[in-house]
């Protein structure tokens, strides 16, 4: 336990017999829980950690109980024992894995096995809905390839403990080794993936989106829906904006960038950027909907739209007049007109729509 709060520590593995025992083994002594869920890894991971499960390794003090029986429906409590009922019914929409344990409440060490490959996404969702559903304080992210210092754990699980963040994300960005350590093509497709997150997500202030080096409150677990959780490397980015839809809190911390410690990469970033750059324009009009309208109207949610329309109907206009001096014509002056008013004023209103949205959701970093 960490100043009386319970810490659970999600460890997404797929193929990592040669490093998920450094992880076990380097976990520090506050963490009541290790929840790895084994990705179906065609190597030894499961078996390892089944090892370490009759070891030291898996003892604890602290005994954690399933609290999805814990709300008796009364009178003035019927709204919380639905939101129970429908907690247990949530695993019919995980994809199928297995709980490994025999003894849940007494075992530090949880295997869960996914019956097929997922996904890092809804690995890491797996292990949260398990902690969850046993009332866990604070669940933090580590992956299973051994590239996060558990020295730095504290730092990223103490704000959610003593200043009741929802949302903690490590930061490899800032640490004055970023740019010498993280491979460039890596540093640049993060910069590029960060900055479209920005706008998607609504936290303006977020720099290392793709970190997986996470930590999220027991409030965070319950304002979204683990098993929508995108199942792939996108995960971080459609996290944070579940989160700020939810109006969450959000703070980063300093970590140091880890590589080189015999981990195996198996990002393909050309393959998975595309899919990410998608995942992000859908969900920044998921989150103009459901936040600016359906939830809680806000004005930027016209100055938006309004914009790109505006943006949208300029470029008939733009692409004639292109043309035009291609062939050394003069352009209609009308055309031209029409061309910088949509324009000028498409522009404009995507600026005010963006200030609007920023001045939102400074209430929810917590910088």
């Amino acid at each position: 336990m960490l100043k009386g709060k319970t810490i659970a520590v999600v460890v997404p593995a797929y193929n990592e017999e040669n490093q998920i025992g450094r992880v076990i083994e380097t976990m520090p002594d506050y963490v009541d829980r290790i929840v790895i869920v084994n990705d179906c890894s065609s190597d030894k991971t499961a078996s390892i950690v089944e090892k370490y499960l009759e070891s030291d390794f898996n003892d604890t003090s602290i005994m954690i109980k399933n609290i999805l029986n814990n709300v008796k429906k009364d009178t003035y409590n019927y709204a919380d024992y639905i939101v129970q009922e429908e907690t247990k019914k949530e695993m019919k929409y995980f994809k199928p894995s297995k709980v490994i344990n025999r003894n849940l409440e007494d075992d530090r060490i949880i295997l869960i096995n996914q019956e097929k490959n997922y996904g890092v996404g809804r690995a890491i969702a797996r292990g949260y809905k398990w902690c969850k559903d046993y009332g866990i304080d604070c669940t933090a992210v580590m992956a299973g390839d051994g590239q996060m210092d558990p020295a730095e754990l504290e730092s990223i699980c103490k704000p959610v403990i003593e200043e009741k963040i929802d949302y903690v994300k490590g930061n490899r960005l800032i640490h004055r080794s970023s740019w010498l350590v993280i491979p460039k093509l890596r540093y640049l497709g993060n910069s590029i993936l960060s900055i479209l997150t920005k706008l998607a997500s609504g936290y303006w202030h977020v720099s290392d989106t793709q970190t997986g080096y996470t930590a999220i409150s027991k409030k965070g677990l319950n304002s979204i829906k683990l098993y929508d959780i995108y199942k792939s490397y996108g995960c971080p980015n459609d996290i944070l904006v579940k989160l700020n839809i939810a109006f969450c809190s959000l703070r980063e911390v300093e970590i140091k960038p880890v590589y080189n410690i015999g981990e195996k990469s198996k990002m393909r970033i050309f393959k998975i950027i595309p899919k990410i750059i998608w995942l992000l324009f859908k969900s920044f009009f998921k989150r103009l909907w459901v936040k600016y309208l359906f939830r809680d109207f806000h004005p930027l949610f016209i100055l938006y739209h309004i914009s790109f329309l505006l943006i949208l109907f300029c470029i008939p206009f733009g692409i004639k007049i292109m043309r035009l001096a291609i062939n050394g014509l003069p352009a209609n002056p009308v055309t031209v007109l029409a061309f910088v008013f949509l324009f000028i004023s498409g522009f404009q209103s995507l600026l005010f729509a963006m200030w609007m949205d920023i001045q939102d959701n400074d209430r929810l970093y917590k910088g």
